[in-house]
This record gives C-alpha cells, structure tokens and sequence, in this order.
C-alpha cells in the first residue's frame, strides 16, 4: 500500500498525500471519526428505503465534506507547490488533472445535499393538531 500511495502521489503531482499540511491532517481526522461513522447509517437508511431520519445527518455530512473539498480543491489550485519538498503540480494541466481527482469527492455531496433538501421525500411534513 506504501508503493502505491507513493506511485499515486508522484503519478498524479500529489504531495499532500504524502506530506499532508496540518489543516489537511485536520481534515483527515474529520473523515476518520465522523465521516467514515456516517457510511453504515446511511448505507442502512438508503437501502431499507423510507428512512426520513437519514435527511439531517445526510445534510450535515455532504456540508462538511462539501466545506473541506473546496479548501482542498482551492489548494490546489492556488498554493505555490514550487517551494515544497516533494513535487506538486506546476502547470495548469498538472492541477486540474489533480482537481479532476479530488472533484468527485465534492461533487456526490452536493448531489446528496440536493437530493435532500428538494427531493419531496425527504421534506419533513408538519403535522396539524385535530381540534
């Protein structure tokens, strides 16, 4: 697993796999202990099917992963890798090649969150009191 990572991270221009600036290990934890935790619950409630109660922490994961997918995405295309140790990308090519990696991982949440928040399914219904 050490060689593939290493051939990712050279094939690909991604040094922050290898040597991971500290908001980004902050952001590794954040996939540990409440991302990965999320995965079971939600596999249960999309595959048992009318689950209502998945809607709020649905929500609350695609915003997170949305939230640190544009920091990354916005690292990528931004930050100076000429002054890292480990090759990062330099040309435009080379970054968006990297972004069209990371994408995914922004674009899925997003479809979740709308999926969510307009999907009538999922809307909660206000219940009225019988006079």
């Amino acid at each position: 697993l050490t060689d593939l990572l290493q051939q990712y991270a050279t094939s690909f221009r991604d040094p922050m796999m290898l040597q991971p600036p500290e908001w980004f290990k902050a952001f590794i934890y954040c996939e540990a202990f409440l991302q990965l935790p999320f995965f079971p619950v939600a596999a249960y409630a999309f595959l048992k099917g009318g689950c209502r109660w998945i809607r709020t922490p649905a929500i609350i994961y695609s915003t997170h992963v949305a939230t640190t997918l544009f920091a990354i995405l916005a690292h990528i295309l931004f930050h100076d890798f000429s002054k890292s140790e480990l090759a990062g990308p330099q040309s435009l090519r080379e970054r968006l090649v990297l972004l069209s990696i990371y994408l995914p991982y922004l674009l899925i949440p997003l479809l979740l969150l709308f999926t969510m928040l307009c999907n009538p399914h999922y809307k909660h219904v206000e219940k009225r009191k019988r006079k």
